[in-house]
């Protein structure tokens, strides 16, 4: 049987279809204990993220740019839905949602996927290991049983939160709490294909309900019992008020949403030898986030994890992702009146191990090692995540990032007065020919190596300016190492052809690069020295300039800078220039 669908279904068949079936149903069932924590910590009620988990979850496998793309709530987004919800309401949260939504499609359409290679890796390790303190320390009031609980959207008033409230610690809830995360750590070990976190919340919630009745809260204490039913269609007030006022947020969740998606397909890639459409993807994920809100879901992206549960367990298409949907729209309306008897305690090891997996703290701790600039942007972006927001901590974070790259690259240019070496065959051209005893006074050879754009520009003028101050009559510029000049160095090489010129010299550009002579086609630059100064070699370009010198001066010179230096010494004019210099650039 074979079932002749296009695009990624292409040559789908029963048995591809049985795979997914299988891995499907596995995300599935881990899917709906961390759509529910994650719903929890957000601070919105746990139907919220089970909503999402098949709203999202199907719509993104359907329309996303990759075949194994699981979708759904996820660690990542907690302290920026928390803060979204204490500061605006839920209902503004999915309003948010769908704006955001909104971004996502225009960033799919106008081709912006690719951006993902752009943001440095300091800076995504750096706000995932602060989300993931938000989220561990979020936690630990529902682990120790803490009552009288308030959740605040900064970091250090929920710790103040959590020492004010520590008298009310419920031994029970430890206990619970303490079964449940055993089982996550043991049973991977002793059962590898079962999912840790189902059996440690069906087991601590088992023994709460037979002997820990009313001595622990529960999903249904705190937050009454979950409907059974599909959720409602609803579309949320929106004005131009509320548009302005969520502008921002909305932003935030749109950039997480695409990065967490995006970095969630690229892991794929690798685990599959595939390549996923990022901006599909984007398009796919705004969709999603666009839909459920309408049904009362919070924003979801890609789930890093769960796609590589996927992955491992055979899935082949994006059908299994369907199936994970599929199969919590069937637990939501079989089994979720059970869910109210789940202990908070229960749930709380789940998304401490959680953040304990998000943090890649063996990436941190390299990093920190390197003791390098990237050590200080990971450093900066994670405490800023910590302690201010993730919108602002990615900023300073992508800022400095640029800002050292500026310095890196900077650094990598080099400017170098050269000379051939007569004693090799070819004179290859190199630095330490030069000396004060053996340089020509007429003309200067220079190799520039590296990109000439603003933070490099002012380097490469004072290195040039600084050693033509004796004005030679020939300048060559060796630019074959030179792959990009901007605008800023297009202005300081502009002023400093013109400064030569206006003195009389003439400069000679030898070894240009295709692109980068377009680029000076573009700028005016390939006018302005003359197209006929540009030589394919420097051993052209050096043949040039002494067929142009004053010969005269040479007269008596006892530099011999190039071959034709002895003849000129001696007083003999040269008919033709014989130039040995390599032609490579």
């Amino acid at each position: 049987m074979q079932l002749k669908w296009s695009g990624r279904f292409e040559g789908y068949t029963f048995a591809h279809f049985k795979k997914d079936l299988i891995s499907g149903t596995i995300v599935g069932i881990i899917a709906i204990p961390l759509a529910m924590s994650f719903a929890i910590a957000s601070g919105v009620k746990p139907e919220y993220g089970i909503y999402t988990a098949i709203i999202a979850g199907i719509l993104i496998s359907l329309l996303g740019g990759s075949k194994y793309q699981i979708g759904g709530p996820t660690g990542a987004f907690v302290p920026v839905l928390l803060g979204i919800v204490l500061v605006y309401g839920y209902e503004n949260l999915l309003i948010a949602g769908l704006m955001a939504g909104v971004m996502l499609v225009l960033m799919g359409v106008f081709k912006l996927g690719t951006l993902i290679k752009f943001i440095p890796r300091p800076v995504t390790v750096g706000f995932t290991a602060g989300i993931a303190v938000i989220i561990f320390t979020g936690q630990v009031g529902n682990f120790f049983g803490l009552s009288n609980m308030q959740q605040h959207e900064k970091f250090h008033m929920n710790v103040l939160e959590i020492a004010s409230n520590m008298s009310t610690f419920n031994y029970y809830s430890v206990l619970v709490g303490g079964i449940s995360l055993a089982l996550i750590l043991l049973t991977p070990r002793l059962l590898p294909k079962v999912p840790g976190a189902l059996v440690g919340i069906i087991v601590s919630t088992i023994i709460a309900v037979l002997f820990l009745q009313g001595q622990v809260a529960t999903i249904g204490s705190t937050y009454g019992e979950i409907p059974n039913t599909l959720p409602h269609f609803q579309i949320p007030e929106i004005t131009f008020e509320r548009i302005y006022l969520l502008i921002g947020p909305a932003f935030v969740i749109a950039m997480l949403g695409g990065i967490e998606s995006l970095l969630s397909a690229v892991v794929a890639d690798g685990m599959t030898n595939s390549k996923h459409n990022s901006n599909r993807e984007l398009i796919g994920q705004g969709v999603a986030n666009i839909v459920t809100p309408l049904f009362g879901g919070i924003p979801a992206t890609g789930a890093i994890a769960r796609t590589a549960t996927n992955i491992k367990t055979g899935a082949t298409s994006p059908m299994s992702g369907i199936i994970h949907g599929v199969f919590v729209l069937l637990t939501l309306v079989l089994l979720a009146p059970l869910a109210v008897h789940i202990p908070l305690a229960s749930l709380a090891p789940v998304l401490m191990m959680v953040a304990w997996n998000m943090s890649e703290r063996h990436h941190f701790l390299h990093i920190v090692k390197l003791k390098s600039g990237d050590s200080l942007v990971l450093i900066i972006t994670f405490l800023l995540t910590v302690f201010t927001s993730l919108t602002f901590a990615v900023q300073v974070g992508l800022i400095l990032a640029v800002i050292l790259f500026a310095k890196r690259m900077s650094d990598m240019l080099t400017v170098t007065k050269v000379l051939p070496n007569l004693e090799e065959r070819g004179g290859k051209l190199q630095s330490q020919m030069v000396s004060d005893t053996h340089d020509c006074p007429q003309i200067s050879v220079y190799t520039i190596d590296g990109p000439l754009f603003f933070g490099a520009a002012q380097t490469f003028e004072q290195s040039i300016l600084n050693t033509l101050h004796y004005r030679p009559a020939v300048f060559i510029m060796r630019l074959g190492k030179v792959p990009y000049i901007d605008s800023t160095g297009e202005e300081y090489f502009r002023s400093i052809v013109r400064d030569f010129q206006n003195n009389g010299g003439m400069i000679l550009v030898s070894g240009v690069q295709p692109s980068l002579q377009i680029m000076l086609e573009r700028n005016g630059l390939l006018e302005l020295i003359g197209a006929h100064h540009f030589y394919a070699s420097t051993g052209e370009a050096i043949s040039e300039a002494i067929s142009i010198i004053n010969q005269n001066k040479c007269f008596g010179c006892k530099h011999f800078a190039f071959h034709e230096c002895q003849q000129l010494a001696n007083g003999e004019q040269l008919e033709q220039p014989k130039q040995l210099i390599e032609t490579t650039i």
